[in-house]
């Protein structure tokens, strides 16, 4: 096992961080939230000589899953893993989130083939990830947290300097700031994060300057 790298691919008007996690030595590695534009994804793939293992979603909103079962078609039908099951209403919707939205780029309804719980692990190229369920702004969300590398990627639970929005179906601010405390800050100060849209940041650094969090945290 070599080192964890981090490749973020912004897609679709809503320059969602279309995440590739890969292994250096092996170049094996998984694709997180194809939300679109997947010709675009699989020339990073192919220009990397990556070799994918699974696609990995944290949450059913159209811009994070709706390329999903095409890039699996283009992986000659890899597994797609997440998210908890209480999205599976988002991702039947996900062509009609599309049309609801506007979104140029085609989406087709996703069917996971296997869901995540909080507490599960998945891995790839010898990394391990541990899964958490963390509802707030969707109630299927989850997160993947490396603890060897300090590491996670958070999805739209937490963002640089502002958290996930809760005024979509399901969403639930208080429970998202519940998910964020009880979930994310316990994992450490030092771990770094990759978030769905923007640029990352660390835990301890949105534990002491995040607005919607820092009081009380």
């Amino acid at each position: 096992m070599g080192k964890l790298s981090v490749g973020i691919v912004p897609v679709t008007a809503f320059q969602q961080n279309c995440t590739i996690l890969f292994d250096e030595d092996t170049r094996a590695g998984v694709v997180v939230d194809p939300g679109g534009e997947v010709a675009r994804i699989m020339d990073v793939i192919e220009s990397n000589n990556l070799t994918i293992e699974a696609i990995w979603l944290t949450h059913g909103h159209i811009d994070h899953a709706g390329g999903a079962m095409d890039l699996k078609d283009k992986l000659d039908g890899l597994p797609i893993v997440g998210p908890h099951r209480d999205d599976e209403p988002l991702l039947d919707q996900l062509e009609q989130q599309a049309r609801m939205f506007g979104s140029s780029d085609p989406a087709r309804n996703c069917k996971p083939d296997q869901w995540l719980s909080d507490g599960d692990t998945v891995s790839f190229g010898g990394h391990s990830f541990d899964v958490y369920h963390t509802p707030g702004h969707a109630p299927g969300h989850v997160i993947f947290h490396n603890r060897e590398h300090k590491f996670a990627q958070v999805g739209d639970t937490l963002f640089r300097g502002s958290v996930g929005r809760t005024d979509l179906w399901g969403g639930d601010a208080e429970t998202l700031i519940e998910s964020i405390r009880k979930k994310l800050l316990p994992l450490g100060d030092d771990v770094s994060f990759v978030c769905g849209h923007g640029p990352g940041s660390t835990f301890g650094e949105e534990r002491r300057t995040n607005p919607f969090i820092a009081s009380g945290a």
